[in-house]
C-alpha cells in the first residue's frame, strides 16, 4: 500500500514538471527573441519591429554606445562575451545561421551596434520577401578586445553558425579571421579594414577598403583638390586602423606635393589631453590636421583646439562617421570637417533613402556607414547563397567552398561603393573607392 502512494506520488509530481515546461519559456535561451529594446548605451537582444528611438550613450573610449539597455532587471543580459547571447536571434526554418561578433558595449559600442543594426534590418527585409535563401541572425559582444572576440566567436560557433560576419573593428577580427580560416567558416567582416584581417586567410573577405587604401586616397583627394600645403598628422600609436592609415598617408603625401611638419601620436591612457600635439601642430603652421582616428579622440581634439583658437582645415576618415550623434559633443565644432566616406545617408539613390528611412524608424537616427556596410553584407551573402544553389542543411565546411567561388566571381551592387558594382580579389579584398564628405549644417554633403 505505501508502495502504491508512493508511486502515486511521484506521478503527480512528473505531472507538474511536464505543465510546468509547457506551459513556460526560459527567459535566456538561445533563439528566445526578446519583444522590446532601449537603447542608451549597453546593449541586449534584438527585436526587428522595434520602433521606439533609441537614446544616444555616453562614450567612455573610442566612441558612445548606439544600442543598449537601461533597466536594472535587464543588466543580466548584458554578454561579456562569456558565451552568453547579447543578441539571440529568432529561429527562421531552414535559415542560415549567420553570426558576428562586434562592440555592442564599451567605448566602441557605436561601431558594434550600427553594424548589428543595419545587419538586422537586411535579414528582416529578405525573410519577408519571396527569396529562398533566409537567415538567422546573431551578434555577440566582443567589447572591442581581441580575446573577448575570440570568446564570442566560440559561443557562435557552438550556437551552429554556418557563415560569418566576422568582427567590427580590426584587432578582434584579426583575432576571429584567424579561427574562421581554421574552422573553414567563411567570414565577411563589414568594417574591419585591417589587412592582417584577411592577410593569408582564403576564406576571410572584406567589405569596407583597407587601411593602406584610405591612407593613400586621404593624401591623394588632399592633394587634388588642393585643401592644404603643410599637414600635420595626429594618430593613434597602439591602434593597427589608425597606424595603417598614417603610414600609407606619409608615403602618398610625398607623391602629392604635401609638406607634413608635424606628426604626433597619443595612445590609450593619454588619450584626453592633445595639447602637445597642437600646438606642435599650430607652431608648424599647418594648414591642414589630419585625423587618421575613431571620432571619440577626435571630438576631443575639436573641441581644444577650438578653446586655443587653431582653426585649421580639418581631414578625418571612415572612424570619424558618427560624430555629429556623439552624446555631449558640439556638433558646431565639426563644421567644416572633411572624411573619406563610402556611404552618404543624405544620398538622392532610392535604396539608400529606403534604407535611411528604415534605419531611422526603428533606432531614431540616421545610419552611419558601419550599418549601411553590414547591410550590404547579408545582401551580398544572399546574392552568392543564391548564386550557389546553397540550403541550410549544408555544413561550414561546404558552404565554405561555395562562398570562396562566388564572392571571388561575383558583381554586387549595394548601398555602398561605386555604380559599377563591387568586386573582390582572392585575398579578400573588395574593389571600393572612398567617397570625399564634408560637414555643413550639422550633415554630411558630398564633395564631389
Amino acid at each position: 500500500m505505501m508502495k502504491k502512494k508512493f508511486l502515486c506520488a511521484l506521478l503527480a509530481l512528473s505531472m507538474l514538471f511536464v505543465l510546468a515546461a509547457c506551459n513556460g519559456a526560459p527567459a535566456e535561451t538561445p533563439g528566445n527573441n526578446a519583444q522590446t529594446e532601449t537603447n542608451d548605451g549597453a546593449d541586449t537582444e534584438t527585436n526587428p519591429g522595434a520602433q521606439t528611438p533609441p537614446d544616444d550613450g555616453q562614450s567612455e573610449d573610442e566612441q558612445a554606445g548606439l544600442s543598449g539597455e537601461t533597466d536594472s532587471e535587464n543588466e543580466d543580459n548584458v554578454s561579456q562575451a562569456t558565451g552568453n547571447p547579447t543578441n539571440n536571434a529568432t529561429p527562421v526554418e531552414g535559415a542560415f545561421k549567420l553570426g558576428g561578433t562586434g562592440p555592442l558595449t564599451g567605448g566602441a559600442a557605436i561601431y558594434g551596434n550600427s553594424a548589428k543594426n543595419g545587419a538586422q534590418i537586411a535579414v528582416d527585409e529578405i525573410n519577408a520577401s519571396d527569396s529562398a535563401v533566409k537567415f538567422e541572425l546573431r551578434y555577440e559582444d566582443d567589447a572591442h578586445d581581441a580575446e573577448k572576440a575570440v570568446n564570442a566567436y566560440n559561443a557562435l560557433k557552438d550556437w551552429g553558425m554556418q557563415i560569418s560576419l566576422g568582427s567590427v573593428t580590426s584587432k578582434p577580427a584579426e583575432a576571429t579571421s584567424a579561427e574562421s580560416f581554421a574552422d573553414s567558416i567563411f567570414s565577411l567582416t563589414p568594417s574591419a579594414s585591417s589587412p592582417a584581417t584577411v592577410a593569408g586567410k582564403d576564406n576571410v573577405f572584406q567589405m569596407c577598403f583597407t587601411d593602406p587604401n584610405q591612407g593613400s586616397a586621404s593624401a591623394q583627394y588632399i592633394g587634388t583638390q588642393n585643401l592644404g600645403k603643410k599637414v600635420a598628422i595626429i594618430w593613434k600609436s597602439d591602434d593597427v586602423y589608425s597606424k595603417g592609415i598614417r603610414d600609407t598617408f606619409l608615403e602618398e603625401a610625398d607623391a602629392q606635393g604635401l609638406q607634413v611638419v608635424s606628426d604626433t601620436t597619443f595612445s590609450d591612457g593619454n588619450d584626453t589631453d592633445f595639447s602637445v600635439q597642437l600646438n606642435d601642430a599650430q607652431s608648424n603652421e599647418a594648414d591642414l590636421v589630419f585625423l587618421p582616428m575613431y571620432y571619440q579622440p577626435a571630438s576631443l581634439i575639436l573641441a581644444q583646439a577650438s578653446a586655443m583658437g587653431y582653426a585649421p582645415k580639418w581631414f578625418g576618415v571612415d572612424g570619424m562617421d558618427g560624430i555629429l550623434t556623439m552624446q555631449g559633443f558640439d556638433a558646431s565644432l565639426a563644421e567644416g570637417v572633411m572624411l573619406l566616406t563610402p556611404f552618404n545617408a543624405d544620398s538622392d539613390d532610392e535604396n539608400t533613402q529606403k534604407f535611411v528611412a528604415e534605419y531611422e524608424k526603428r533606432f531614431g537616427e540616421k545610419p552611419n556607414q558601419f550599418a549601411a556596410d553590414a547591410y550590404d553584407c547579408v545582401y551580398a551573402y544572399c546574392l552568392a547563397l543564391t548564386a550557389a544553389n546553397a540550403t541550410a542543411d549544408m555544413d561550414a565546411a561546404t558552404l565554405n567552398d561555395l562562398m570562396k567561388a562566388q564572392f571571388t566571381s561575383m558583381t554586387f551592387y549595394g548601398l555602398t561603393g561605386t555604380e559599377t558594382g563591387l568586386t573582390w580579389s582572392a585575398s579578400g579584398e573588395v574593389s571600393k573607392s572612398p567617397k570625399g564628405m564634408v560637414i555643413t549644417n550639422g550633415a554630411y554633403v558630398g564633395m564631389d
